[in-house]
């Protein structure tokens, strides 16, 4: 796959143009650099050439000269270096936050699709290929041009033969590199899509360990993970072999260049046009050509490399989210109405999951959500905070459709608490408030105080500054969904969604999440998965869903006297019984 020229030309114009201080700084290094290259064969052509005819202390400053422009030489590359790695790392990170950033704005197919391993190579593998492309491509292709053609006008001074046979030379090698770029582009694709598929899977399985384990599978999984690697090793092996048709071409083009240096020097000083100084110059400098062929060379392969990731990146980017961000409507402070109208939805070509959904549920008010598993009410809270968006309806907050907000503000303004929480490998108080340094400790202290967590915060080293492990590791599940709670009251959410945030939790724990559910449902519009019975009995509505359809619908009170109704024989039979 051929890269287009404009892929780069974009990238190093979005990410190397804002940096122009100092790629300007690391031109003038590198022109500096190129120079006192090609001076130091010229102080040892003097030495050479006057060795038997002059003064030793003549000698001596022409070698004291030569040390000194070679230090010089050695300490410009080393800062050039410097500077070129900090314009490559910086524009290379730039990189990585806006892939970041676009992946987190995909919608919830595209995460389903791709593994946690796959992304992290996709954002950091695809993207650390392209550091070289950033820092040095450019600047080394330019500056290795100049070195080419000074040397090749140095050798034209001293003999227009020479001068023109090694052109001839030059012309010839990057002509042939220059050919033999993109010869190992689609390996390196296909070994970075390969390198995805195996970090997902190894990825998916290191965090599937204990299960792993606990049903002795893990023989099964090295199998696989020995069939992944026998899978790559041939595109591996591919690109690389690809990759070394450049290194072939350029070994014997350096052998014809230095054949042809030898021989004319030899017939030139046999002739006595030139001293032997000047042999050993022009020796020198055809060996001084090798750098900027083989940098050119270099820069070339590793373009094929980056090329791979560019491509990647570039399909990555050009994924447009089914879920666009709204034009930014505000929503009103306080509880929300929630309507459905007409909403129907399926996942990709999967059936039908909720078919021509309407409802209305008054701010304020509390809404139990009662199914089997599948019916679609974890489908119908993913729709609220639109990590989906439905096929066909109208979904409203307030009276506004949920389409018009910011993402992020719907997403502050509803907010969804499940059994399954979250938590990081950060402090207490980061896992609290998401990393928002602006929510002053008061208030946490606060929230934390109202939900029964004071006397667990004292138990802790550092107190707010205690590191958590990912996972919840280290925190009973109660502790963990309290935690979940305390998130829901600090960005103060219009309507909240439960999950069952009680269910599987020990008598005295599930007693103090219901009163901090309690309390977080106060004046605010809720509604709640349940899967257990008492769980509705705070709810003000309820809605029955069955294969995707409302079969029920109305006011708790209402229904649980009506001796007909679903809701009335769930009461009498129990949860598990009627969706048996």
């Amino acid at each position: 796959m051929k890269v287009a020229l404009k892929h780069y030309t974009d990238l190093l114009a979005k990410y190397v143009r804002p940096q122009w201080r100092r790629v300007a700084l690391l031109g003038l290094l590198i022109v500096l650099s190129l120079t006192l290259q090609l001076a130091k064969p010229q102080i040892l052509r003097i030495f050479i050439d006057t060795a038997n005819g002059t003064s030793h202390a003549n000698l001596g400053y022409t070698a004291l000269l030569f040390m000194i422009v070679a230090l010089k030489s050695s300490a410009v590359t080393a800062y050039s270096k410097y500077v070129s790695e900090d314009v490559g790392w910086t524009a290379t990170n730039l990189l990585r936050r806006d892939v970041t950033a676009h992946c987190l704005s995909l919608d919830m197919s595209f995460q389903k699709a791709h593994t946690s391993g796959e992304m992290i190579e996709r954002i950091d593998g695809d993207v650390n290929k392209l550091s070289l492309f950033f820092s040095q491509f450019v600047m080394g292709i330019v500056v290795n041009v100049l070195l080419l053609v000074g040397v090749l006008v140095l050798l034209f001074h001293e003999d227009y033969r020479v001068g023109l046979a090694l052109s001839v030379f030059a012309i010839i090698a990057v002509a042939v590199l220059t050919l033999l770029r993109d010869i190992a582009v689609p390996h390196w694709t296909l070994d970075r899509q390969q390198s995805g598929l195996f970090f997902g899977f190894l990825t998916e399985h290191l965090a599937g360990t204990e299960d792993i384990r606990a049903n002795g599978a893990a023989s099964y999984v090295m199998k696989r993970f020995y069939l992944r690697l026998r899978e790559w090793l041939p595109t591996r092996m591919k690109a690389y072999i690809a990759g070394t048709t450049m290194w072939s071409a350029s070994t014997f083009t350096f052998t014809l260049g230095n054949a042809i240096a030898f021989g004319f020097g030899a017939y030139l000083w046999r002739s006595h046009a030139i001293t032997i100084g000047t042999v050993y110059l022009i020796v020198h400098y055809t060996e001084l050509l090798r750098r900027p062929i083989d940098q050119i060379r270099t820069q070339l392969q590793e373009l094929q490399r980056a090329s791979a990731g560019i491509t990647r990146i570039n399909e990555l980017l050009n994924i447009k989210s089914k879920v666009q961000d709204g034009h930014g409507v505000e929503l009103t402070p306080g509880p929300l109405a929630i309507e459905f109208e007409n909403v129907t939805f399926n996942y990709e070509d999967d059936d039908t999951v909720l078919d021509d959904i309407s409802f209305t549920l008054e701010p304020g008010k509390v809404l139990g959500l009662l199914g089997r598993t599948g019916s679609g009410k974890t489908t119908l809270a993913r729709l609220l905070l639109r990590l989906y968006d439905p096929a066909t309806g109208e979904i409203r907050l307030g009276g506004k459709s949920i389409r018009d907000p910011k993402l992020t503000h719907l997403r502050q303004k509803v907010t969804m608490v499940t059994q399954d929480v979250q938590l990081f490998q950060a402090t207490v108080r980061e896992n609290l408030t998401f990393f928002n340094n602006e929510i002053p400790d008061a208030k946490i202290l606060e929230i934390l105080h109202d939900l029964g967590l004071d006397s667990w915060l004292t138990t802790l080293p550092e107190g707010l500054e205690t590191m958590l492990s990912s996972g919840s590791a280290g925190l009973s599940a109660g502790e963990a969904q309290l935690l979940a709670l305390a998130r829901c009251f600090l960005t103060e959410p219009s309507v909240v969604i439960l999950d069952e945030a009680s269910s599987r939790l020990d008598p005295a724990t599930e007693q103090l999440i219901e009163r901090a559910i309690t309390k977080l449902l106060h004046n605010r519009t809720g509604v709640i998965i349940a899967h257990r019975l008492d769980t509705v009995e705070r709810a003000d509505d309820i809605l029955i869903l069955e294969n995707g359809k409302i079969v029920e619908h109305g006011a708790r009170l209402e229904l649980s006297s009506n001796p007909s109704s679903r809701f009335s024989t769930l009461l009498t039979t129990g949860l598990k019984e009627l969706f048996a």
